[in-house]
């Protein structure tokens, strides 16, 4: 039987663990977490955004190691396919790709101003333009594959693109960002699916405080 681990660091702080280990729970495999502390050099740059990251999140499945998010969900698609992680459908595969390529290279503003921070709470968060611009793209992908496809997920069911949006609900809710109702109907579903709970219930009892992300700017 083949063995994994995923190696994550701060489930306060980075999004694309969250990313990661949400889309292998999805999968069904069986996998050991691994945690790399937040100071670690390697894991500190990806959290602030500094440089990508080989060593988080990185899965290891029967000797095969595999890094970056989305190449962990296109291996996991791969060993799991019943699990469903991207659409059966050759056209809805393709959206899907493309809104997960979009969150995986995009949003650069939104990253920066709004960084992924569970256990913190910021009310009435001044979002400068470039961020406001990310928000509504991000928005409209939500409307857009909600209306396609019928719910109660983007794409009918839950997939890699909820994962690969999750932490963004995340930040919504953080900075206390203003959505239209079928958005704010969307990221309260998110943050209720039972892995998601898991995760948070899991930062919040982080003692790691990443000093860099706690300010209010």
């Amino acid at each position: 039987m083949a063995t994994a681990t995923l190696s994550l660091s701060s489930k306060n702080y980075s999004s694309w663990s969250f990313r990661a280990w949400l889309i292998a729970r999805m999968s069904g495999v069986k996998f050991k977490e691994v945690i790399v502390p937040p100071d670690d050099t390697a894991a500190r740059a990806e959290i602030l955004l500094l440089s990508p990251s080989v060593l988080v999140p990185c899965l290891t499945y029967d000797g095969i190691r595999v890094w970056d998010t989305m190449a962990i969900g296109e291996f996991l698609n791969e060993i799991a396919p019943k699990a469903g992680l991207l659409p059966k459908g050759r056209a809805e595969r393709a959206h899907c790709r493309s809104i997960c390529g979009e969150m995986h290279s995009g949003f650069v503003s939104l990253r920066a101003a709004l960084p992924m921070n569970i256990k913190g709470e910021f009310k009435d968060f001044k979002i400068w333009s470039k961020a406001q611009s990310d928000i509504d793209r991000i928005t409209t992908i939500w409307r857009e594959c909600l209306g396609a496809y019928g719910g109660p997920w983007l794409f009918g069911k839950f997939s890699i693109a909820d994962a690969m949006y999750a932490p963004v609900a995340t930040r919504f809710l953080t900075y206390d960002v203003k959505l239209d109702p079928v958005c704010a109907a969307y990221a309260t579903r998110i943050l209720a699916h039972p892995f998601v709970l898991e995760w948070i219930e899991a930062a919040k009892l982080e003692k790691e405080e990443i000093e860099e992300l706690e300010v209010e700017f």
